[in-house]
């Protein structure tokens, strides 16, 4: 396949090799993150069971937060952290494809538009061993989704198109712009408390909970909600759905506008 000439390939190999290419760059960049040290992949599960444990002990055992809507405090604060730390370590890593790979964005006939949707994949691969553990709480604790859990993958396919899109015009603008990377990062810990994570939108009157609706991970974090807890399908909203979509599908072509209008002065700055 890497032999063959470029005007030879039909669209189906190019696609399944650029795919394949894609995965073993991810899995690569997945394993030199942890290359070296003792423990290896299991830092990569470390920080997300550190960071439950931490805001279950402040908001349950200091502050006294007790069961949501009948639930657990533990298994509604995972429900929401799970999706958030994903979507968070693909924006993080996502808008630093280009300059983490800089000598691959130098040969001409490498394809660098896969690089953010790689890094993404990277992501992708801690947040599945994380909805492992996941599961393995909700189950030890007596509530199994039973087939709603479904729904979860659907919804991690919603946090990855809504972060390829981000990551597109990130990566683009901080070769530029290498400040956007710290306001990335200031930004993810204001949406950490903005998004309903840590708090229960329904206490909330309807008329502000709207404004809150207007932040697409909102989406994302009340699915994992309602999937795992609430035994809710996505199609019961179809109009917060087509919401969502519509968003998401927007801030994609806009990243994609943007890497591609730059994608020529990469080279040049890096």
């Amino acid at each position: 396949m890497p032999g063959t000439p470029k005007k030879q390939r039909s669209k189906r190999q190019v696609f399944v090799y650029h795919m394949q290419l894609m995965l073993d760059l991810a899995w690569n960049d997945f394993r030199k993150k942890y290359a070296g040290s003792v423990f290896g992949v299991f830092w990569a599960l470390a920080q997300p069971l550190v960071t439950v444990v931490m805001y279950w002990f402040v908001f349950q055992v200091a502050l006294g937060s007790g069961p949501v809507d009948g639930f657990p405090f533990v298994l509604w604060l995972v429900a929401g952290l799970v999706p958030w730390m994903f979507f968070q370590e693909a924006m993080l890593y996502g808008g630093e494809a280009l300059l983490g790979y800089s000598y691959l964005v130098k040969k001409v006939s490498f394809d660098i538009s896969i690089l953010p949707v790689m890094k993404v994949i990277s992501a992708l691969f801690v947040h599945l061993m994380t909805l492992g553990i996941m599961l393995v709480l909700y189950t030890a604790m007596g509530y199994f989704p039973g087939f709603q859990i479904l729904q979860v993958l659907y919804y991690s396919a919603c946090t990855f198109v809504l972060a390829v899109g981000l990551a597109y015009a990130d990566a683009a603008i901080i070769v530029f712009f290498r400040d956007l990377g710290h306001m990335i990062n200031i930004a993810l810990q204001v949406g950490t408390w903005v998004t309903p994570i840590l708090w229960n939108l329904s206490r909330f009157p309807a008329k502000y909970q709207l404004i809150f609706k207007i932040n697409p991970m909102n989406y994302v974090v009340q699915g994992y909600r309602e999937a795992l807890l609430y035994k809710r399908f996505f199609w019961e909203e179809p109009g917060y759905t087509l919401y969502f979509w519509g968003v998401t599908l927007l801030l994609l072509l806009i990243g994609r506008r943007i890497f591609k209008k730059l994608k020529p002065h990469f080279a040049d700055v890096l």
